[in-house]
């Protein structure tokens, strides 16, 4: 399900204008810059730590340590890798264009969310284990993407013609998946010292890669719809992490920048979140992003601002949308609502606040693997319960 929201029709004319200007290859990064978000950038960052989207070689040295000395919680968490593995076999051959269809999905949309996800799921089966097949699987798959994908385009769906902005919030989505997968495979060393062995001529293909998904479809998420909600928040989480990537402090502070602009408007003042009304998943798409994109702040500098943002948030909405499970919400009821899973990103949060209300809500669907539209990584009991402060 996605977030549609009509344009004027002069916008709508805009964007298709805009589209018929570049071509099914990647523009040159140089033609859509990333402009700055309106005023200063706070993130601090002046050095980039790898791997750094949402996992760090500390938390995963970590995981992987107490995985493969037997501890059973985090064997829990690791099994629903294997599990999604068992469930959704390597690819031998990747879309060049891949279709957005509003409400529904197509078969290219499915699988580049499936198949980012496999390459962070070979990827974490690759550290646990230190076996070169899983990480020879996670480089097929990013290589995959790398050399064939040229374009998203749309097709029509159960309600008629898809807007071609849903290809924006798509690329939203998958980018940060495949930059935490690739990210592990660049820059992890089992045991601290054995890599991946990924090539420099591939990494540099699977740079265009995202520099295409980046230039042509993430940038143009600001103002693509009019209010402020899931597709903004998803937006923050993809730029920080594709700053981490580039190395590029100015793609990072314009997701940084604009997720603490905008913090009171993804989550009011109350803690009720935008679109808190609608379903019990929509709300959790600005929760997840929130939640990885302050994690990855913090493991960029240690830099906890964003989870503190407006009097923690992140927080007050996580415990909101516990209370709408309860059915005692100001916003909808998901108490007996049929799309009420909790979204991994609860291990994630929980990690860092550690309140009895949010382990009331992490404690509901333990262990975490996927979220089944498969819109945001997760395993995250693997990768994130109880890591503490390790970064």
């Amino acid at each position: 399900m996605k977030h549609i929201t009509s344009l004027p029709r002069l916008a709508r004319l805009g964007f298709a204008a805009a589209f018929a200007l570049f071509s099914s290859c990647q523009k040159d990064a140089a033609t859509t810059p990333d402009l700055a978000v309106t005023g200063r950038a706070d993130s601090t960052i002046t050095t980039f730590r790898h791997p750094g989207v949402v996992n760090s070689q500390a938390s995963l040295d970590l995981v992987a340590g107490q995985a493969n000395s037997g501890d059973a919680t985090r064997t829990a968490g690791y099994n629903k890798v294997i599990d999604y593995m068992n469930q959704y076999p390597v690819p031998t051959s990747f879309p060049s264009v891949v279709y957005a269809v509003a409400g529904a999905g197509s078969p290219t949309e499915d699988q580049i969310r499936r198949d980012c996800i496999l390459a962070y799921a070979c990827a974490l089966r690759w550290v646990k284990t230190g076996s070169s097949t899983y990480a020879g699987q996670a480089k097929q798959i990013l290589n995959g993407y790398a050399y064939n994908f040229q374009r998203y385009s749309t097709a029509d769906g159960p309600s008629g013609p898809t807007e071609f902005r849903q290809t924006y919030l798509e690329a939203a989505w998958v980018a940060p998946t495949f930059v935490a997968a690739a990210e592990i495979i660049r820059y992890y060393k089992v045991n601290g010292t054995t890599g991946a062995g990924w090539s420099d001529t591939d990494v540099s293909k699977f740079s265009d890669f995202l520099n295409n998904l980046k230039n042509n479809y993430v940038n143009n998420v600001p103002g693509a719809i009019n209010d402020i909600n899931n597709w903004q928040a998803s937006y923050c989480y993809a730029k920080m992490a594709l700053g981490v990537w580039f190395n590029s402090t100015a793609v990072y502070d314009t997701g940084y920048d604009y997720m603490q602009q905008h913090m009171s408007d993804f989550i009011r003042a109350d803690g009720n979140v935008a679109e808190c009304g609608r379903d019990c998943h929509h709300l959790q798409y600005t929760l997840c992003a929130l939640t990885y994109a302050a994690e990855i702040a913090r493991i960029q500098t240690g830099n906890t601002a964003p989870y503190n943002f407006n009097s923690q948030a992140i927080k007050n909405g996580w415990g909101k949308y516990e209370e709408s499970l309860e059915g005692s919400t100001q916003c909808k009821s998901c108490q007996n609502a049929g799309d009420n899973a909790v979204f991994p990103g609860i291990e994630t949060a929980y990690n860092f606040y550690g309140t009895t209300r949010l382990a009331t809500l992490r404690d509901r669907d333990d262990p975490y693997g996927v979220p089944g539209d498969k819109t945001f990584l997760g395993f995250t009991s693997f990768t994130h319960r109880s890591i503490g402060a390790a970064r």
